[in-house]
């Protein structure tokens, strides 16, 4: 592959300050459903395990386009899956104003009523039938799940060539901080969208949320299709599998997506799905607003939390000869953010915990995708990111559909007790994969070049 020689390593490329705008401005969009969703269920009629399984429909679609996402990255470049999957996950935004203002299956009982009855060929129809099919088309869940299955679709071309990207751009002395800030603007759109759902569903209506989101997450692929050049130049004539099995099952690619694994389900998977749940119990409450709008504000917390954290931890590790004790620091961050959240009883306790948490995830994300740079060829780098996609949609999938049915049935402490464990269980995966690649628990950032050049010259 071929690095853009242009592109100076002294300040933040031009390109990555497009695609951190793309990618704030699409995440709108995936945060927004959170806070609406798990209360707006029981008007619907939805129940907590298909609301889990909304949530969660995103990270299982991505689960089969991430490897061939991957692969067209390492194949055709970044450039244009990733204008593609921004305008996608617009389109998919649009969805969930389309769900939320079909009228109800009432009204059109009360609207077909007055129907004749007829036939198609030998099929007799009648009100009946005719219902029994637009009951389906309208149901709101159907729509809220179509939107999360193109929201997974369009995710996952932006996250493999987002990636590739900063990776592109980097040296080993830069790539921690160009992942961090790549990684902070692809989740810095999410705490937005959790106010906005938040906020102005509770002041203006869940119909107006939707749609400010959608109209923000549109404008994110005119940003990229204006702004964002191509950085991933393949060499001519190159075929590589878009098999959704093609995922890089390499040491590096396996062990820094075993940790994202972790991290996703306790994260994104279980306090992100629950949180509403919680407050609604406990009655904790920020500026008057109801569990929804205060859901918003205390998710929207952890991932400021983790966007700050995201920044710092990338570029503390530039600085370091290895990247793995940071990471086993912020890991222990994460474990402790748990334990308060499992005790949290107040607002501060709450908000303690949040923050914890949040620069417990964050912190991990910048050093762990340079690491996984730093420990990957080139030509594979869509690919590892991919698999690491893949892993981290597992656990993030998951995780509603384990949290949401067992904090009806056990409560929320011995949930969130047991997912301080889940950052531990990582910090073990990570030293043990580390180990097995480099031969040591604490390689140097150059590790990965050092032993690709020494195998090449073997080979040579």
């Amino acid at each position: 592959m071929i690095r853009p020689p242009s592109i100076g390593l002294s300040r933040f490329p031009t390109v990555l300050l497009a695609v951190i705008a793309s990618t704030f401005f699409v995440g709108f969009g995936g945060g927004v459903v959170f806070p609406i969703l798990p209360n707006l269920g029981a008007v619907l009629g939805i129940s907590a395990f298909m609301v889990g399984v909304i949530l969660s429909a995103n990270r299982w679609v991505r689960l089969v386009a991430n490897a061939p996402a991957g692969a067209l990255v390492d194949r055709y470049g970044t450039r244009k899956p990733f204008v593609l999957g921004l305008l996608i996950e617009g389109i998919a935004t649009l969805g969930y104003v389309v769900a939320i203002a079909l009228p109800p299956a009432e009204s059109l009982r009360s609207a077909l009523a007055g129907l004749p009855a007829g036939s198609i060929g030998p099929v007799a129809v009648g009100p009946t039938e005719w219902f029994a099919v637009l009951e389906f088309v309208v149901a709101p869940e159907a729509w809220f799940l179509l939107a999360r299955v193109l929201w997974g679709i369009g995710s996952a071309a932006v996250f493999a060539t987002a990636y590739t990207i900063a990776a592109d751009v980097s040296d080993s002395g830069s790539r921690g901080t160009n992942m961090g800030v790549v990684r902070g603007g692809i989740t810095m759109g999410f705490p937005a969208g959790l106010v906005l759902g938040g906020v102005v569903s509770s002041l203006a209506g869940n119909v107006a949320a939707f749609v400010v989101a959608a109209a923000f997450a549109l404008l994110a692929s005119v940003v990229a299709h204006r702004l964002v050049p191509e950085t991933h130049v393949t060499t001519a004539g190159e075929k590589q599998s878009v098999k959704p099995w093609d995922v890089d099952t390499s040491t590096p690619a396996v062990t820094v997506g075993l940790v994202n694994f972790g991290l996703m389900f306790a994260y994104i998977g279980a306090l992100f799905a629950t949180l509403v749940l919680f407050l609604g119990e406990t009655d904790i409450s920020l500026l008057g607003l109801d569990p929804q709008g205060t859901s918003g504000l205390f998710m929207a917390g952890t991932v400021v939390s983790a966007a700050v954290f995201m920044f710092a931890g990338g570029r503390v590790s530039d600085s370091r000869e290895s990247r793995t004790p940071i990471l086993l620091g912020f890991l222990v961050v994460s474990f402790v953010g748990f334990l308060l959240l499992a005790r949290a009883g107040s607002t501060l306790e709450l908000g303690v915990a949040c923050v914890a948490i949040g620069a417990g995830q964050g912190g991990t994300s910048g050093p762990m995708m340079a690491l996984l740079a730093d420990l990957t060829p080139d030509d594979r780098m869509g690919r590892a990111s991919g698999t690491n996609n893949v892993l981290g949609d597992v656990g993030g999938g998951l995780g509603p559909m384990v949290s949401l049915p067992l904090v009806e049935t056990v409560g929320f402490t011995p949930v969130y007790a047991a997912c301080a464990a889940v950052p531990l269980a990582a910090g073990i995966a990570l030293l043990v994969g580390v180990r097995r690649e480099t031969g040591t628990f604490v390689p140097g950032r150059d590790a990965g070049e050092s032993a690709r050049g020494e195998a090449a010259s073997t080979e040579a």
